[in-house]
């Protein structure tokens, strides 16, 4: 079982920056992917961190505003988020999994361990 805790959201202006953190032990051998929910709304893929080769794939609203990193000595993977927009507020969750399809990473089904998630506000 993986515990997943995430960290770091809040409240921000448009344009601005937040920096959002998933900590769990033994993060370093699972695929982690960012996934974010608001209210009405499915859930939405933002991005995933592969933990064999290090690829990494973005859903098309955050690509090129937001890039997932990881920090395997301290266990965390983070979702640094530039040029925030009103519509990337959400609850934001991470997720894990040991071994996915990498043509299913945009899919919640494919993690099987989530966070509590976070509340990220974007005012304009």
């Amino acid at each position: 079982q993986v515990q997943l805790v995430e960290s770091g959201g809040g409240l921000v202006q448009a344009g601005g920056s937040l920096r959002l953190s998933c900590a769990a032990s033994g993060l370093s051998t699972y695929n982690i992917g960012w996934f974010r929910q608001a209210p009405g709304k499915e859930r939405e893929f933002v991005a995933t961190s592969i933990w064999t080769g290090g690829r990494t794939y973005y859903g098309d609203s955050v690509k090129g505003r937001f890039t997932i990193s990881r920090d395997n000595a301290k266990s965390t993977v983070s979702l640094q988020m530039n040029s925030l927009k009103p519509e990337d507020t959400a609850v934001y969750y991470c997720a894990a999994t040991r071994v996915i399809n990498v043509a299913a990473v945009e899919g919640p089904s494919s993690y099987d361990y989530w966070g509590q998630g976070t509340q990220v506000t974007v005012s304009s």
